[in-house]
């Protein structure tokens, strides 16, 4: 992906948010010129990966396979720091027909809440042991009530719903065409999109990008840790 494109998702990020009435916290806001004046106080944000994550799951082809993430709170998986933070919150955008692929967790529980805009459609299918689709039902909650679907069901979230997924189940989702860009909540055990993603079609997590511009907020890829640089 160019950086010229993530500026501007940034940027259309941030006005549908706001149109919303969805407030970011003040380091959604801060240039790479603000970060270079922050210190080790601000080491949770890098050490967690907070802030923005834009990706096309390496597809090059970001309308069709992508996501725009905004992380407001995470834990970390091995650094003592934050042993007492389990849980993690991020914004989800998804526009109509935006794929994102297949994939499991092996440790995470989420779930997913349609907060604005759009419908959200998922498609469910459980993990067989070697990790490829199985043909079972799936049982999943929604919004504390127990569900059960034929495997490769699609279910759809209007604004206030929300579903409960479980390790090892696959799970990919868009926003229902006709409907418009869906805002959606994770709220979920510690993410770490390094090991703990599970996707059944090779995908690149992050995208390599071509630095053909500054950058207009930094991604969480970005940060350096520790230093206040970038």
């Amino acid at each position: 992906m160019k950086r010229s494109e993530v500026n501007a998702l940034i940027e259309g990020a941030k006005t549908l948010l706001e149109t919303n009435n969805f407030a970011l916290p003040p380091f959604a806001y801060w240039s790479p010129e603000d970060w270079k004046g922050k210190g080790a106080e601000c080491d949770e944000i890098r050490d967690c990966r907070l802030g923005w994550d834009i990706t096309d799951f390496g597809s090059g082809d970001f309308e069709n396979t992508g996501l725009v993430v905004f992380t407001t709170r995470n834990g970390h998986k091995s650094n003592e720091s934050y042993a007492g933070k389990t849980y993690c919150e991020k914004i989800l955008i998804s526009d109509e027909k935006q794929v994102t692929p297949f994939h499991f967790h092996w440790i995470k529980q989420e779930d997913i809440i349609n907060r604005a805009g759009g419908n959200l459609v998922i498609k469910l299918q459980n993990s067989t042991p070697d990790e490829q689709l199985a043909d079972t039902d799936v049982q999943v909650s929604m919004d504390g009530v127990q569900h059960t679907f034929p495997a490769g069901s699609e279910v759809v979230l209007k604004k206030g719903e929300s579903i409960t997924l479980t390790p090892f189940l696959y799970h990919e989702f868009w926003a229902e065409p006709g409907t418009g860009t869906c805002i959606s909540w994770e709220v979920s055990k510690v993410n770490d999109d390094n090991t703990d993603n599970r996707f059944l079609s090779a995908v690149g997590r992050f995208p390599e990008l071509e630095e053909d511009c500054e950058p207009v907020h930094l991604l969480c890829t970005d940060y350096v840790a520790g230093d206040g640089g970038y």
